[in-house]
């Protein structure tokens, strides 16, 4: 074991910590100190992987095979083929800085929470173990095993300490998620058979060229095992439910991070593993994703509330994830990572704020609201930055990642019609506008005109925690839309290998 085992088990380390911790207020510091020394840690492993990896990249063109950096490798159950296998590449790495980063400001977010502080801190130290794992995990059942503690402590999460019909939220997700991680765990059993290698090994079943009928029915299992958790229409329903109970920052984790497994799982294991059921299915799916796009931006209109707004926007924002991956070409493919990190900061921002308006406003209702840039300048700013962002204005995260999947959807490829892709790329477009209207309108009657309760002209702006918690997402969303090449140099090569599959 390693740094990437650090990586994984610093936050279960904190989580115990949290445990043993004397007092609520020393429950908060540990939490903080533990998930910003795991910061700390991943922008050093974030340098050292650019020192490795500089040197490959222009081999990883011809790569057939993922090229691994880090590597921490040992039997762990040898007679049923199960390995304790991590590594990173850019795909992973990206993942993991995002990871870091909303666990950081998540906890900042979580500040004042005072119901049972010691579990609540302790469940969402848990939850991101298991998500870090999944992103360095390279043996598909060490992989299922990460991803199972990922999705479980949702339902306590929300069960106890979220608001409305939080039970039924957490049992709808719970079941939803659990039907997903059935799909994915029938996929990687047939994985596992049909290769005759007796091995978990992502990287060796990446070698392996399964027959065509057998990977037009395990690819759709696995993507929409994966694409239930990315929100993928009509398996979106759960969505939703969970963001509007969850508090803030497993709202923040809840969309920023744990949604990104289903764009990442579909990446890196049905269409690298499966390059012919992708051919197959790619186009039905870039149909779905579109429906999703659509959908989830038109659906955000007529939301009054907003958690049910910002949480329809996600489900057409992740949308956009599993389009890019669908559209199976290198700016897709490229898109889709860069969508990934950029949502996870932007919805970690909107999520973040929204628990900090409430905080104050007791109301989540937009018609309720009015004027607040008034009395809380900071916020309000912050808001606009964040839906700017969302509508794809350039010099933020949003338009980089956004422009890659809609070339991508629109070039084409050498396996389907080009005229459909460029018709649903055309109407996926379709759902900037309806951003920008959804956007506009809805955070001009939150935060400017007269303030509509009298009440709320007494209200302050944001503290010193919440301007370092919402300062650093969106530090982090211009940074990547000023230079997005910070990104996609970690993301391009790793992408040539999935490629590489595809065009065997």
């Amino acid at each position: 074991m390693g740094i990437l085992s650090l990586l994984i088990f610093i936050p279960f380390f904190t989580a115990m910590g949290v445990v043993f911790a004397p007092s609520p207020k020393s429950v908060r510091w540990v939490s903080l100190i533990g998930t910003g020394i795991h910061l700390i840690l991943t922008f050093f492993v974030t340098i050292e992987y650019f020192n490795l990896a500089s040197a490959d990249s222009q081999l990883a063109i011809q790569q057939l095979s993922t090229k691994l950096y880090m590597v921490e490798k040992f039997d762990w159950f040898k007679s049923f083929g199960i390995q304790y296998y991590l590594g990173v590449d850019g795909i992973s790495m990206s993942m993991v800085v995002l990871t870091s980063i909303i666990i950081f400001t998540g906890v900042l977010a979580s500040w004042n929470v005072e119901n049972r502080s010691k579990e609540f801190f302790a469940l969402l130290l848990v939850l991101v173990t298991g998500v870090f794992g999944v992103f360095l995990s390279f043996d598909l059942f060490l992989f299922f095993m990460f991803y199972e503690v990922a999705v479980l402590p949702m339902y306590l999460l929300i069960g106890i300490w979220g608001t409305g019909p939080k039970e039924y939220s957490a049992m709808k997700l719970t079941l939803m998620l659990m039907v997903g991680s059935a799909l994915l765990l029938v996929g990687i059993l047939a994985l596992f058979h049909a290769s005759g290698l007796h091995t978990f090994d992502l990287i060796q079943l990446a070698n392996v060229k399964f027959p065509k009928d057998f990977q037009n029915w395990v690819f759709p299992t696995i993507f929409i095992g994966f694409g239930i958790l990315g929100a993928l229409y009509p398996f979106h329903t759960w969505s939703p439910d969970g963001h509007a109970s969850a508090p803030t920052a497993v709202s923040m984790l809840h969309a920023g991070v744990l949604m990104k497994l289903g764009g990442y799982g579909a990446l890196r294991i049905a269409v690298y593993l499966l390059p012919e059921g992708a051919k197959e299915w790619g186009l039905f799916f870039m149909g779905l994703t579109t429906i999703n796009i659509l959908y989830g931006s038109l659906g955000a209109i007529k939301q009054k509330d907003l958690k049910y707004f910002t949480a329809y926007s996600s489900v057409s924002h992740c949308g956009m994830v599993l389009f890019g991956v669908a559209t199976l070409n290198l700016m897709g493919f490229k898109g889709a990572v860069l969508q990934m990190f950029s949502h996870g900061i932007m919805t970690g921002l909107f999520f973040g704020l929204i628990g900090m308006v409430y905080g104050r406003t007791h109301t989540r209702i937009i018609p309720e609201m009015g004027g607040l840039v008034k009395v809380m300048p900071w916020l309000g700013v912050a808001f606009y930055i964040g839906g700017l962002a969302s509508l794809g204005l350039p010099s933020l995260s949003g338009f980089v990642a956004e422009s890659q999947i809609f070339m991508g959807g629109f070039f084409g490829n050498q396996w389907h019609s080009v005229t459909a892709m460029r018709v649903l790329t055309v109407l996926s477009t379709m759902s900037i506008v309806v951003t920008a209207v959804y956007v506009l309108r809805g955070l001009g009657t939150v935060f400017l005109g007269p303030i509509q309760d009298k009440h709320h002209e007494e209200l302050t702006d944001a503290t010193f925690t919440e301007k370092l918690t919402t300062g650093i997402l969106i530090f982090t969303m211009f940074v990547v839309g000023i230079y997005p090449r910070v990104l996609v140099d970690m993301i391009e090569p790793a992408i040539y290998p999935i490629l590489n599959r595809l065009n065997m």
